[in-house]
């Protein structure tokens, strides 16, 4: 992409490289970030180490290479593996905050896959008390966390409601939403309200992965049957105007992944094509139709991504102007899980940052 390229909005024009340094430059939040997929193939080595498993970085890198969803499933199943002690968890949380700052991103939202702690005959909460001890460490350095305890879906209703208590009795030590991902295909919505109603009644947040590889309905199912306030990638409500309008309406934003859905196969499946490119992705079609988008990097390690990197991807491969681009910064502050006195003052920092990198 030549330098020279630029970007007009309004008033004002920037180049491509200063516009990248700008917009590194702003405070962000992430609100679709899971902690295991955060693992770096060095990290993964480090951690197979401590448990006798040998392995060459060539070797893991190739773990890391996938084509389609069921691959990455294997991918995370196969590292996730490696995690077996609240030490293990403390480490990929410090290494994940590392990362963070250094996309000075303020405030975050980690998803962990509890649900595969318990599977794995874990201690949660233990495994959560180290996380959270470093999440706490990172307050007085600019990062602010809290948790999502994430149900595996194909694990079944039982397993969802365990993890839904789990996370209700670490609630007031930052957990602030209950959610559900996996395999969206493998059980329908219906099986889950009981744990979704329970989660919501004992004062959590609700999201769902849906729409990712699955249709539109399967949106439309975690909205009204499982009452999701986010819709974890919800790339298929490109197909369905009705559906569009209700997001719009209802202000129920979409995280969305754009490079993670080239890296699993998701957006080539909603295309009906055998492979996508992010200039195929629909992030800039729904966001103009005011359809609330949270920009976010999933699983950033796996799919070899950060979130300036998806910042710019919006600004150059997808076609969001500057303008537009900083309003998507902007709402995954607006619409984090915070008290109105919190989401205030981080908007007021990022407004006035955006002003003073003359984004405005």
């Amino acid at each position: 992409m030549p330098a020279v390229r630029r970007f007009r909005s309004g008033k004002w024009s920037v180049a491509l490289l200063d516009f990248r340094q700008q917009v590194r430059a702003l405070p962000k939040a992430e609100l679709h970030l899971h902690l295991e997929g955060s693992i770096a193939p060095e990290t993964a080595r480090e951690l197979a180490a401590r448990h006798g498993v040998r392995l060459t970085i060539e070797e893991v890198r190739e773990r890391y290479q996938f084509k389609d969803f069921l691959g990455f499933l294997n991918a995370f199943k196969w590292v996730t593996s490696f995690l077996r002690t609240p030490q293990d968890y403390a480490l990929i949380t410090e290494r994940l905050c590392g990362e963070l700052r250094a996309q000075n991103v303020v405030y975050a939202e980690i998803t962990q896959s509890t649900g595969v702690s318990l599977w794995r005959k874990q201690d949660a909460l233990a495994n959560f008390a180290a996380m959270r001890d470093i999440a706490e460490q990172q307050r007085p350095r600019g990062l602010q966390i809290q948790w999502i305890f994430d149900a595996t879906r194909q694990f079944g209703p039982g397993p969802a409601m365990e993890v839904a208590r789990i996370a209700v009795q670490a609630k007031l030590a930052g957990v602030v939403a209950f959610g559900m991902g996996g395999d969206e295909l493998a059980l329908p919505a219906e099986p889950f309200q009981e744990v979704f109603d329970f989660a919501a009644g004992q004062g959590l947040r609700r999201v769902a992965h849906a729409g990712e590889v699955g249709s539109p309905d399967q949106i439309r199912a975690a909205i009204e049957i499982l009452g999701a306030e986010r819709i974890g990638h919800g790339i298929a409500a490109m197909h369905d105007l009705r559906l569009q309008r209700l997001l719009a309406e209802r202000k129920i934003p979409l995280e969305v992944c754009p490079t993670s859905n080239i890296c699993t196969g998701a957006l080539a499946r909603q295309l009906g094509t055998n492979a996508a490119g992010l200039q195929e992705h629909p992030l800039a079609e729904l966001y103009r139709r005011q359809i609330p988008v949270v920009l976010s990097t999933d699983d950033p390690a796996m799919f070899h991504t950060t979130i300036g990197e998806e910042y710019e991807a919006a600004a150059t491969a997808m076609g969001l102007s500057a303008e537009e681009t900083c309003d998507l910064a902007e709402m995954s502050f607006e619409y984090a899980f915070l008290p109105t006195r919190e989401k205030s003052e981080l908007l007021g920092h990022f407004h006035a940052a955006k002003k003073s990198l003359g984004l405005v």
